[in-house]
């Protein structure tokens, strides 16, 4: 059955948000977004999940499991500000590293500046677009991407890169809001959402139109079955997802074989 969020589009366009935009524009349009709110992004992550975001974070980390004592060199990709890079680091060993790839600078500037500012010397920042990664193939041991993928124009590519960079045995995993599944819950989030999230933005980042996009984009993004679908056709296997917070997240998991 076609979701009623993912009416059939042509070839060439795609949306922002409730709107129907030029398939080329999409990316302009996020990285408005994304420089707009760059310095205030991890305040608003905190603000509006009441701080449920450093959990299921630590989730997503704690699945991935870098090791402690062997060479562990991971992607994380659309995590400019290096909130999930930093986790991932101290999970890991002394030999773990980290690339952070992410297509907006200003999110990077923030990431840059956090490292700096901890003394943190084992992560790397490069400026790339998650649809053309600038990385050679097998190249890593793991890769995550936190509330990224649905503002990616082109997710089969990013999920195609994703399996590109990947060595064999490796493991994908996407965190991104999901649908919940819980009766009641559903219908509070959804009122939270669309009446408190675009005000908590205009009065934090004086930017009311990004968090309302954001707002938009989560409804947006495919239920998880249908994600699923997509991650084995980019050549994962082993792909199941992992409902956290009523099925307000999920955490998405594939393995390279």
């Amino acid at each position: 059955m076609q979701d009623a969020n993912h009416s059939p589009r042509g070839d060439d366009t795609t949306h922002f948000g409730f709107e129907d935009v030029p398939l080329g524009e999409k990316q302009g349009r996020v990285d408005e977004v994304f420089h707009s709110v760059a310095g205030r992004y991890d305040l608003m992550n905190d603000l509006m999940s009441a701080g449920l975001h450093r959990l299921w974070k630590q989730a997503l980390v704690s699945m991935l499991r870098p090791s402690r004592t062997r060479p562990f060199r991971h992607l994380d990709v659309a995590g400019g500000t290096g909130d999930v890079a930093f986790r991932v680091l101290e999970a890991g060993g002394a030999k773990t590293s980290v690339t952070v790839a992410d297509i907006n600078a200003a999110m990077l500037a923030v990431g840059r500046e956090r490292a700096e500012k901890r003394g943190i010397e084992r992560a790397e920042f490069v400026e790339a677009n998650a649809e053309e990664l600038p990385f050679a193939d097998a190249s890593y041991d793991g890769y995550t991407i936190a509330f990224g993928i649905r503002n990616v124009p082109r997710i089969e590519r990013a999920l195609a890169e994703a399996h590109r960079v990947l060595r064999p045995g490796s493991r994908f995993l996407c965190l991104e809001f999901s649908h919940v599944d819980v009766p009641g819950l559903d219908a509070i989030y959804e009122a939270y959402s669309f009446n408190v999230i675009p005000k908590l933005g205009e009065w934090v980042t004086k930017d009311r139109a990004s968090y309302q996009y954001l707002v938009e984009s989560i409804r947006q993004f495919p239920p998880p079955a249908t994600f699923e679908r997509m991650i084995e056709e980019a050549g994962f296997r082993r792909v199941s997802h992992r409902p956290l917070t009523g099925g307000v997240v999920a955490i998405h998991s594939g393995w390279k074989i």
